[in-house]
């Protein structure tokens, strides 16, 4: 399982940087990997939990639920250092501790919903991504960003795009074509370079080229937890 979390299975031998902004990137970092877990449920709960919120928000709440629910990490680690719940505890972690660590009730129910299926979930490995990704977006609560972004760490998968994301879409748009653009701009910057379009992001984002001026507010915090 380690060579493969750490890209050992990844294959680039196909991938064209058209753009010069993307070649850059990839002069940059050109042993970039993208690397699979192969655990779905793992990937899944965690962009449930980050679906339509701030992402400081979302690794608050992440943070609060794995230290309360999580276990224990093996061996020589840190103190404090835990794994995440296995699916039996998702399933019975009640709704008011969802509430105090800010998770509203349809991302609860929706975490709550896919640890119910953590069986059928984990058999979605045997499918190509792509399949797998249509097989999540079946889920109550679970739409194509969240598919995308289990797919990517699942699978590695080099080709699916965050659709529906709050930064990403701007972020192409002002590093390809020197504005924002939406997701349908997004995709159509994108699709030259198919079936790579998520490494195109990963390039652009780790090596420090992408281009995102800070032009628009910044997504509010929902807090819910006094309510």
């Amino acid at each position: 399982m380690a060579p493969a979390m750490l890209g050992a299975a990844d294959d680039a031998s196909d991938f064209v940087p058209l753009h010069p902004a993307v070649a850059a990137a990839h002069r940059r970092l050109p042993n970039l990997r993208l690397g699979r877990t192969g655990q779905v449920l793992e990937a899944l709960i965690p962009a449930v939990i980050e679906q339509r919120v701030p992402g400081a928000d979302a690794f608050r709440s992440w943070r609060l639920l794995v230290s309360k629910y999580g276990t224990q990490a093996p061996g020589p680690a840190p103190p404090g250092m835990r794994v995440p719940p296995s699916a039996e505890v998702w399933r019975h972690i009640p709704s008011w501790e969802f509430h105090r660590a800010n998770v509203d009730p349809g991302r609860a129910r929706a975490v709550v919903g896919c640890a119910q299926r953590a069986a059928s979930l984990e058999r979605l490995v045997s499918l190509p991504a792509a399949r797998a990704a249509e097989a999540l977006t079946s889920l109550p609560g679970v739409g194509v960003w969240t598919a995308a972004e289990t797919t990517q760490c699942v699978f590695g998968d080099a080709d699916a795009v965050s659709v529906g994301d709050y930064h990403i879409p701007k972020m192409i748009g002002w590093t390809l074509v020197g504005r924002p653009v939406d997701d349908a701009g997004m995709l159509e910057l994108l699709e030259p370079m198919r079936p790579h379009r998520h490494r195109v992001v990963r390039l652009l984002e780790a090596s420090g080229l992408a281009r995102e001026p800070r032009r628009g507010p910044r997504l509010p915090v929902q807090n819910i937890r006094a309510l």
